[in-house]
């Protein structure tokens, strides 16, 4: 590092960690309620990955306003800003009875989000030395990492004890003290210095945005391109992405300079940001309610068990810094090699799956994302210009939250097709003509000329074709992280970087 960290520059960090923090807590929280959010709001498995997945987009959709409105508001005034909407939409989440209801506070909490985690990035990387970006970057991961780590738990623990509500309720104290930090710690600068805002741009973003993430969302439902909706929505997505590129590329004044893609590093880690915005939230979306519906886990449990990824994210940081120093794309290349191994280990397990699996493979998958984002945030802004840091960390956000979004849509897709056809599998292969396959269960499930053995058994059948759907996803999700790993070095390391 060059120099010794000011008290202020301190100050700034803490700020910008809590902040992330409030962002993570909340966001994670969430994955563990889902399946009592699914009977209390009359959802089915889908619907209530809506409660994720339009949080998501609507966060991906207004990441794109926040350099112009750093540039118009400063820093200080957006993230106070962002702050104070975002917890009052968390805290009225807990008073909603439909998810109707809910999907529009989502939205609401999503879009005033947005700015948290891009302003925090570009705080940081504006207010110490490049060559103090490595430590900087794995210093706030830490504080990153704790929203995976006690959003699980603290979401498990506060809807057991007292109920889901409670975990948006519980929000409000920690919005508070982060407005109070960002007060102390930031000032207001680029304020004034806002060009004018491509409406356009911002609008064929928005639209393409939100169709392809609905495309993906109704598709299974409605049968694919069977549904004249689905056709229609692929082809608004194709149009306005088109449109969206052709302005960029022809507008005096886009809403992304074209010079931010130009740059090598930059252009590939949008690729690699999309990646692990894939890998973020998947274990945390599959599991809870493989836990709860398959194997009868209590919240509290759930919530711990899938705060092991986060624990895995902070051990990480013991070591991040000093590799993202020397070797950043071997760093990013070994993280991505270690979240393949603990996707392949997900894969292998069954329906006697035990607590010691989950813990072992979310803490496995967590240590490598944690070796992922420390060096991929390093290489991509490496060589960006800083006038161009506010504008590239929206893009770098966007495009992560984009991954998720779509990811997780894919992934449930993966999951019904997989289930449906073990179902039907299983079922055709065990049948009253084939007495010796389901005979020894007659002693558990009741007499042969009863309808409950038969009830008992398409019971089992159904959990042991959800089985087989996690198991599909899971390794889905491991050859997204074998095709991205070569990745790491696309890029062009700085020569003061070690590398």
């Amino acid at each position: 590092m060059s120099g010794p960290i000011t008290a202020r520059q301190w100050l700034i960090l803490l700020s910008v960690q809590f902040t992330t923090v409030l962002f993570g807590l909340t966001a994670t929280s969430v994955t563990v309620i889902l399946p009592q959010l699914k009977g209390t709001l009359s959802a089915t498995q889908d619907q209530v990955s809506w409660i994720l997945t339009f949080n998501l987009v609507a966060t991906a959709v207004a990441t794109p306003l926040t350099g112009w409105l750093a540039a118009r508001l400063g820093w200080r005034t957006l993230m106070v800003c962002s702050v104070i909407g975002f917890t009052a939409a968390s805290m009225l989440c807990g008073t909603v009875s439909t998810l109707e209801s809910m999907l529009l506070l989502r939205v609401m909490q999503g879009a005033f989000g947005a700015p948290i985690f891009p302003m925090g990035q570009t705080v940081l990387l504006a207010s110490f030395d490049r060559k103090q970006h490595p430590f900087i970057i794995m210093m706030w991961g830490v504080g990153g990492v704790m929203g995976p780590i006690l959003g699980p738990t603290f979401g498990g623990v506060v809807s057991e004890l007292l109920s889901w509500r409670w975990t948006f309720f519980l929000i409000l104290p920690l919005g508070i003290v982060s407005c109070g930090l960002v007060l102390a710690a930031l000032g207001d600068q680029e304020k004034g210095t806002a060009r004018r805002f491509d409406h356009a741009g911002f609008v064929f973003l928005a639209i393409a945005v939100a169709s392809i993430q609905l495309m993906f969302d109704r598709g299974q439902r409605n049968d694919w391109f069977d549904s004249p909706e689905i056709i229609i929505e692929c082809c608004v997505a194709a149009v306005f992405f088109s449109m969206f590129l052709l302005h960029v590329w022809t507008a005096r004044a886009p809403l992304f300079e074209i010079a931010t893609f130009s740059d090598r590093n930059f252009a590939v880690g949008v690729v690699v940001a999309f990646t692990l915005g894939m890998l973020q939230y998947t274990p945390m979306v599959l599991f809870p309610p493989l836990l709860q519906e398959l194997r009868g886990y209590p919240d509290g449990i759930i919530g711990y068990l899938v705060a092991t990824r986060g624990m895995g994210n902070f051990l990480s940081f013991f070591v991040v810094a000093q590799l993202t120093r020397h070797t950043p794309r071997f760093c990013l290349f070994l993280g991505l090699a270690i979240q393949a191994v603990a996707g392949a280990w997900m894969g292998s397990l069954d329906i006697n799956l035990t607590s010691e699996d989950v813990l072992w493979t979310n803490m496995l998958h967590g240590f490598g994302f944690g070796l992922c984002y420390t060096p991929a945030a390093v290489l991509s802004f490496s060589t960006l210009p800083i006038p161009l840091l506010t504008q590239g960390n929206a893009i770098f956000a966007l495009i992560r939250m984009l991954g998720s979004s779509l990811f997780i849509a894919v992934m449930l897709l993966v999951f019904a097709h997989a289930v449906a056809e073990a179902s039907v599998h299983l079922s055709s292969f065990v049948t009253v003509l084939r007495i010796d396959a389901w005979a020894p269960w007659l002693d558990t499930y009741g007499r042969i000329n009863s309808s409950l053995p038969y009830d008992r058994l398409a019971a089992e059948i159904q959990r042991q074709s959800s089985m087989s759907g996690y198991i599909n996803a899971f390794y889905l999700m491991t050859a997204v992280t074998i095709a991205a790993a070569p990745l790491a070095f696309l890029f062009t390391p700085r020569k003061s970087t070690g590398a």
